[in-house]
């Protein structure tokens, strides 16, 4: 790419002149250093990136700085020769949108040890129709078989599940050979749920856990995208030495429990912290994904796609919760 030319980005300012976000003209010398300048052909829209476009949610540590935490595309240039021009790559989390310039352009500046060869097995838009959610997803339940989990031990429930990590979780639990149970507000999306993959939906709002520290287990474990009491109840109804895996808290970020289930049943919590992955592990869940994990289902998922000039109007509809599955942003 010749450094004088100009390309559009969705750039994100925190000054003088208050919180904004929205398209501007910029050139690659404005970029944050890295090894590999991308050429961006996808990238997709998470919580994060709604919280950080709109301002309700600290998640740039310095500005300005172009929205995305996702991105994939091809090289236009690199320092470093393990990656050359037109090699398929791809990047979520590691910092994009938070510290370094994110996905939300047609080009972006990548550290070398932070982007991924585009696994065999996807295509550059499929990569990020999973992105950081299905990556979340796919780590969580990485997390959960390293710890012990197996599909003998019984149904593993995803709560938060029309949602990005949820729907993608409900859809590689199945594929891996696990029963998925999902928990949703949204009842009307139990049929769109079950074409996932899922063997039982339940409705939050009829959810009654009980008040005892301990009761009658329900499931082997669980992926949990909400928090607050829905983690809480989580933790009294999993069967001895079942994993809950914490990814997120739509709900809440409170806790409140007891240590009876971890003593007395030798449940194991796991924090999922997709962005600052090691990359040892990171090239193996994408392996997994690309291959035997690979959701059955991903153009399902995929409920949406936008251009870039049109991706702050997810925000609000992911921010309220009235999003469903996962939508993809064409760069170009």
């Amino acid at each position: 790419m010749n450094t004088a030319q100009t390309f559009s980005a969705f750039r994100i300012h925190n000054d003088a002149r208050g919180y904004r976000a929205g398209i501007e003209t910029m050139g690659a010398d404005a970029l944050s250093p890295g090894e590999v300048l991308v050429k961006v052909a996808y990238s997709s829209v998470n919580y994060k990136d709604a919280l950080a476009g709109t301002g309700n949610g600290k998640i740039l540590r310095q500005f300005p700085l172009n929205g995305g935490i996702d991105a994939a595309g091809y090289v236009a240039a690199s320092t470093d020769p393990a990656f050359k021009e037109g090699d398929q790559v791809l990047c979520t989390g590691s910092g994009l949108s938070e510290t370094r310039d994110g996905g939300f352009s047609q080009f972006v500046r990548l550290e070398s040890k932070w982007t991924i060869p585009l696994p065999a097995g996807l295509t550059l838009r499929e990569s990020m129709a999973l992105g950081t959610a299905g990556f979340t997803a796919a780590l969580a339940l990485f997390q959960m078989v390293r710890n012990g989990q197996t599909p003998e031990m019984g149904p593993i429930v995803v709560t938060g599940a029309t949602g990005g990590v949820g729907s993608i979780a409900i859809d590689v639990l199945t594929k891996a050979g696990f029963e998925a149970h999902a928990i949703t507000g949204k009842v009307e999306q139990f049929d769109w749920l079950i074409d996932l993959g899922a063997t039982q939906c339940i409705a939050r709002t009829g959810l009654h856990w009980g008040q005892r520290p301990l009761e009658t287990a329900r499931w082997a474990g669980a992926i949990d995208n909400v928090g607050g009491e829905m983690l809480a109840g989580l933790t009294r109804v999993i069967h001895p030495y079942g994993n809950i895996a914490s990814c997120g808290l739509a709900a809440s970020a409170d806790l409140a429990t007891t240590v009876m289930p971890f003593i007395i049943r030798g449940l194991s919590v796991l924090g999922v912290a997709s962005a600052g992955t090691a990359r040892s592990v990171r090239e193996e869940v994408w392996e997994r994904l690309a291959g035997d994990w690979k959701p059955a289902h991903l153009a399902k998922i995929a409920t949406r796609e936008v251009s870039l000039a049109d991706v702050s109007t997810v925000f609000d509809t992911m921010l309220e919760g009235r999003s469903l599955g996962r939508t993809v942003v064409k760069t170009g």
